[in-house]
C-alpha cells in the first residue's frame, strides 16, 4: 500500500469520523446536520477544517466553568418581594402571561411591575441621555456595549465616565474584543484606566492563530447595556457610536431604537452586566444585587430576557415563536437580519393566515450581503401566507423590534438570525404596556414612511441567478 493510498484512507477516515460527530452533537437541527455533512463531503480538506474552525458552538472550557462559577455564587435573580411578583402577574392579561413564563425559564427572571420607559429620539439623543445620566451618577456606572468606537459619540461616554470616576462615582466599563477593537486598543482605552475607570474586554480573543484551539472566534457579546446607580438602564438596538459609523459608513446612517427604564427591571439588566463582568473581571460585584428593592406604586409589568451560547438552547426562538403564536390582530416586526429557522418562519407565517394583521420591516441596503440574500430566500412564502414586507430606504435600519396587538412590546439586542440564537450573547426587554407599545409602534409605522413594499410581483420578477444564489444563501444559513 503506498503513501497515496494511506492519505486517501486517512482523510477518508477523519471524514466519516466528523460527519458521525456533527450526526451526534446535541442541540442541532436536522437543517444544520445536513448542511455540515454537504460542506464536509463537498470540500476536502477545506470543510473539514472549516468545521474545526466554526462547526460548534464552544466559548472554552476555561470560560465555561468560569461562567458557571460565577452565575452558582451570585444571588437569586428575585429583585422584589413575592406579593409585588404576584401583583406584576395579576396586571398582565390572562392570553399573554406565557410570554413572560417563557421568559423565566430561561434566566429565572420574573416579570416585574412598577415600571416606566420613555423612547429616545434618535441616536444622538440616545447617547445625550447616557451622558446626563452618566454625569448625575452618585454610586455606580455600568456599561457594556459590543460595538464602542472611539468617534464623536463614542468619545462623549468615554469623557462621561471620565468626569464621573474623577468626583469618586465607580465605573465599570465592558465591550466586545473584536466589535469594540478598534476602542480596547486605542489610547482611548488607557486613558479611561488612569481616569480611575474599570475596564475589561467580553470574550478576549488573544492570539488569534491559538484561539481556535480554545473556543470559537466568533462566539460574540453582542449585549448593549448601560446602568446607573441601580434606578436607570438603557435597552435597545444602538451600538455606542454615531449613527454614521464609519466603518461602515456606505450603509449609513444606522437606524436605531432605544428605551430609558426606571423600576424593578433595572435590577435585572444589573445581574446580567454582573453576569459578564464577574466572568471576565477578577472583582466580585454580588452586593450590589442583594439589597431589596420594592416596586413602585404605578408602573408597568417587564422581564428582561438574557440569552447566548451558555445559556438553554433555542431560548431566543422560542421567545419569537411564542410571541407570533399570540398575536390576534396586529404584529409589526423591525429586524436587519432574517435568518429563522422553520418553526419561527412557520410561526410567522401562521400568524398572517389566521387573520392578523402581520408586517416586518428589512432595511433595503444591508451590510451583510450573506445575510441580506438568504434573508430575501423567505420573502415569497412570506408573502404567500399574507405577511407584509417592506424594505426602508432611510438608511440601515438596524432596530430590533416588535409589537403585538398594540399591547405588548420586546426590544433589545437580537436579531432574527442564525447568529442571534446560536453564537451571541443578547440581551432584550419584553414588557406589557399599551401606552408605551403605541409609541414604538409609532416609531415603526416611522419606518414605514420610508420603506417600499415588496410585492409577489417584485419577488416573481427576480431572475433564476438570484433566486438560485438567494436560496443557496439560505441553505447555507445554519453554518453561516
Amino acid at each position: 500500500m503506498n503513501a497515496s493510498t494511506i492519505g486517501i484512507i486517512v482523510h477518508l477516515l477523519i471524514e466519516v469520523l466528523l460527519i458521525v460527530r456533527v450526526m451526534t452533537r446535541p442541540h442541532r437541527d436536522p437543517a444544520s446536520r445536513i448542511a455540515w455533512i454537504s460542506v464536509i463531503a463537498a470540500l476536502p480538506f477545506l470543510g473539514m477544517l472549516i468545521y474545526l474552525l466554526f462547526g460548534e458552538t464552544n466559548i472554552g472550557r476555561r470560560r465555561i466553568q468560569r461562567m458557571k462559577q460565577v452565575i452558582q455564587q451570585m444571588p437569586a435573580v428575585a429583585a422584589v418581594c413575592p406579593e409585588d411578583a404576584n401583583n406584576a402577574r395579576t396586571e398582565v392579561p390572562e392570553r399573554f402571561q406565557h410570554l413572560f413564563r417563557t421568559g423565566q425559564s430561561i434566566n429565572g427572571f420574573d416579570v416585574v411591575g412598577g415600571n416606566s420607559a420613555s423612547l429616545m429620539a434618535d441616536s444622538n439623543a440616545t447617547i445625550e441621555s447616557m451622558v446626563s445620566d452618566i454625569d448625575i451618577a452618585t454610586n455606580h456606572v455600568h456599561l457594556l456595549f459590543y460595538i464602542w468606537l472611539p468617534d464623536h459619540n463614542g468619545l462623549k461616554i468615554v469623557e462621561a465616565l471620565k468626569r464621573a470616576a474623577a468626583r469618586g462615582v465607580t465605573c465599570r466599563a465592558m465591550a466586545d474584543d473584536l466589535g469594540s477593537r478598534t476602542m480596547v486598543h486605542s489610547q482611548h482605552w488607557k486613558d479611561m484606566q488612569n481616569a480611575g475607570v474599570h475596564v475589561a474586554r467580553a470574550l478576549p480573543i488573544g492570539n488569534p492563530l491559538l484561539r481556535p484551539f480554545h473556543g470559537r472566534i466568533d462566539l460574540r457579546n453582542h449585549r448593549k447595556i448601560l446602568v446607573i446607580d441601580g434606578r436607570v438602564t438603557y435597552c435597545g438596538s444602538q451600538n455606542c457610536a454615531d449613527p454614521e459609523f464609519l466603518v461602515k459608513a456606505k450603509f449609513a446612517p444606522w437606524v436605531d431604537a432605544v428605551l430609558r427604564f426606571e423600576g424593578p427591571i433595572v435590577r435585572q439588566n444589573q445581574h446580567l452586566f454582573a453576569t459578564d463582568w464577574m466572568s471576565y473581571a477578577d472583582e466580585d460585584i454580588d452586593d450590589l444585587l442583594r439589597s431589596p428593592i420594592a416596586a413602585p406604586d404605578s408602573g408597568f409589568p417587564a422581564q428582561v430576557i438574557g440569552t447566548g451560547p451558555t445559556v438553554r438552547y433555542s431560548a431566543m426562538p422560542e421567545v419569537f415563536a411564542s410571541l407570533f403564536h399570540a398575536a390576534r390582530h396586529e404584529l409589526t416586526i423591525s429586524t436587519p437580519y432574517y435568518v429563522p429557522n422553520e418553526t419561527m418562519q412557520n410561526s410567522l407565517c401562521a400568524a398572517a393566515r389566521r387573520g392578523v394583521k402581520t408586517t416586518i420591516i428589512f432595511p433595503a441596503k444591508n451590510d451583510s450581503w450573506i445575510v441580506a440574500g438568504a434573508s430575501r430566500s423567505y420573502y415569497p412564502e412570506l408573502l404567500e401566507a399574507g405577511v407584509e414586507v417592506y424594505e426602508y430606504v432611510g438608511g440601515l435600519l438596524h432596530t430590533k423590534s416588535l409589537t403585538l396587538d398594540g399591547e405588548m412590546t420586546l426590544i433589545g439586542s437580537a436579531n432574527m438570525d442564525r447568529r442571534s440564537f446560536d453564537l451571541n450573547y443578547e440581551n432584550n426587554i419584553l414588557f406589557y404596556d399599551p401606552e408605551m407599545t403605541n409609541k414604538v409602534r409609532a416609531r415603526q409605522q416611522e419606518y414605514l414612511s420610508q420603506a417600499r413594499p415588496v410585492t409577489r410581483e417584485t419577488v416573481e420578477s427576480w431572475s433564476l441567478a438570484r433566486r438560485l444564489f438567494n436560496n443557496t444563501l439560505a441553505t447555507l444559513g445554519p453554518i453561516l
